[in-house]
């Protein structure tokens, strides 16, 4: 497969949508990560309620792996706790290592990062894909989650 291949529709779709971009006004927790291999750079921010996400708001300088991902986090991920978003990472992880599709069995049914399969063997942006829930997890613990 070419590197072309990995931006296909679903990709562009999610990145275009923008879901969750924006600032929160005073966020329970901000966190701010860069890749310095390629230039991504994910900030996000959460208000916390209950110890779960009740908004988020996210700022991503980078490419279109990276931000459809903080995309599909802005669809999915209020309501999650910290423990949820570290699982859907973990499998997002997992999917892009070996050949396991997301469905219906993925924390929160987050079937659409079923897009990124077509990133797998291209080990150099698999950072794109998770920086953006890195950024999270790193949000909800400067929060206290």
């Amino acid at each position: 497969m070419s590197s072309l291949e990995i931006y296909h529709a679903a990709i562009k779709v999610l990145a275009e949508a923008g879901t969750g971009h924006g600032r929160l006004e005073a966020p329970d927790g901000q966190a701010l990560i860069d890749n310095p291999l390629c230039g991504d750079r994910v900030e996000m921010e959460v208000a916390i309620s209950g110890a779960r996400i009740a908004r988020l708001a996210h700022r991503v300088r980078g490419c279109l792996l990276c931000r459809a991902a903080a995309a599909a986090i802005g669809a999915r991920a209020v309501g999650a706790n910290a423990e949820e978003i570290g699982r859907v990472a973990t499998q997002l992880a997992a999917m892009l290592e070996a050949d396991e599709a997301p469905g219906a069995g993925w924390e929160g049914g987050w079937a659409e990062l079923g897009a990124f399969v077509p990133v797998r063997g291209h080990r150099s942006r698999y950072g794109c894909v998770l920086l953006p829930f890195k950024s999270l997890l790193a949000a909800l613990r400067a929060g206290g989650s």
